[in-house]
């Protein structure tokens, strides 16, 4: 397999080593075809206080990625393969078509619109990993389905359908396909440069997964309905888990974010709530999970105000040569007695300062403390871990 892949990364960088343009001479007027390469590459290392119980101080590159996108007049495709921590992987494998600068439809595997975290992608978060919340409800993963984006003014809208284990389990093992359909909502009556203001309101509805279970007789039966969840410590140099749910008998799955961004010249305020409920059938009790997240940025040498990115609806990446600092807090609960399901709950303080060199690369230097009780994956116990990564992207 990583031989599959630096060939392919090979391939993919010689024969697109620049965007490119296609067009008969006599039809100037046509749209043209043009490919643009894409890549990233993450180089992480970390210490852990205490060193213990699955931490070891080390190295990793958690992600590697090459792609391409395509672009036809109003048409566009994209793909990411993804090499990090030993697994190949895709990433972005989508069609989209963009009737004007206000509407586009994306069909494919991307990541939906589900709150203020989608309007990043995973190496762009400014407190270097995501929040832990999101993670745990696999609120910004990746899945297939069709969205549609109306970016007008104050007004942001995405919908999306989808299904979300078209990647990975076949329809024939699934039993049952699982499906959902997903919003977010935002209204900002500020977004100028250094005086911005946003609340926004996501959902999402999904019923349950199943597996296709054949006995002994050879006789094929569909499981009951569930969920799975989980999480590790914020960590891409180690994977210890942190908190985990399995919830069977479901019958289906709610939760919802609002969020709010708030941004005057150097400071910035970004923040969600999540909470999920997921039904169940047989008589039993129905499950519930909460978490929210904090950041309060500021920034501290070169660029003195943030800037508002509307394809995102959230906050653009500050300018080159820009000093940031983030504040961040974060807690999820994914324990709920009533139910009979010990999650876990825990709580995360950091403070991460990030370095944006230039356009192509950003170093980041990140402290955090993490605590977990009520767990049924992970002991009671704290971590301090210190981190530092640099990203090359282009």
């Amino acid at each position: 397999m990583k031989k599959l892949f630096i060939l392919s990364a090979l391939a993919i960088m010689t024969s697109v080593s620049a965007p490119v343009a296609m067009a008969d001479d006599n039809e100037s007027d046509k749209p043209k075809l043009t490919v643009k390469p894409s890549g990233r590459a993450l180089f992480d290392g970390a210490l852990f206080i205490p060193n213990k119980d699955g931490f070891a101080d080390g190295v990793a590159i958690p992600d590697v990625r090459i792609g391409a996108t395509a672009t036809y007049g109003k048409v566009s495709a994209k793909i990411d393969i993804g090499y990090g921590n030993g697994v190949l992987s895709m990433k972005d494998v989508y069609l989209q078509y963009t009737p004007n600068s206000e509407n586009l439809i994306r069909a494919g595997y991307f990541v939906q619109q589900f709150g203020l975290n989608s309007a990043t992608s995973s190496s762009m978060k400014p407190q270097m990993i995501a929040s832990t919340a999101d993670s745990y409800l696999n609120a910004t993963g990746r899945n297939v389905g069709i969205m549609y984006i109306h970016d007008r003014g104050p007004v942001f809208l995405g919908v999306t359908a989808l299904t979300p284990n078209a990647m990975t389990v076949s329809p024939s093992k699934q039993g049952k396909i699982s499906v959902g359909f997903v919003e977010r909502f935002v209204w900002r009556p500020l977004r100028d440069p250094g005086a911005i203001a946003q609340v926004g309101f996501s959902s999402w509805y999904q019923t349950p997964q199943h597996l296709a279970v054949t006995d002994d007789d050879g006789k094929t039966e569909t499981s009951t309905g569930y969920f799975n969840y989980s999480v590790g410590f914020p960590t891409k140099v180690e994977s210890v888990p942190l908190l985990s749910a399995k919830i069977n008998n479901s019958k289906g799955m709610f939760r919802m974010t609002p969020e709010l961004l708030l941004s005057k010249g150097r400071f910035a305020l970004e923040s969600q709530y999540y909470y999920m409920n997921i039904h169940r059938e047989h008589g039993y009790s129905s499950y519930t999970a909460q978490g929210a997240y904090g950041l309060l940025r500021c920034l501290l040498v070169g660029d003195s105000q943030y800037s508002y990115s509307h394809a995102d609806a959230g906050l653009a990446t500050p300018k080159p040569k820009t000093l940031e600092c983030v504040l961040g807090y974060d807690y999820m609960n994914a324990t709920d007695c009533a139910a009979g399901i010990m999650g876990g709950i825990t709580n995360d303080y950091s403070v991460t300062f990030n370095y944006y060199i230039n356009k192509y690369i950003i170093a980041r230097l990140r402290y955090s403390y993490t605590n977990v009780r009520e767990s049924d994956v992970q002991f009671p116990r704290h971590e301090n871990i210190i981190q530092a990564r640099v990203m090359f992207k282009f």
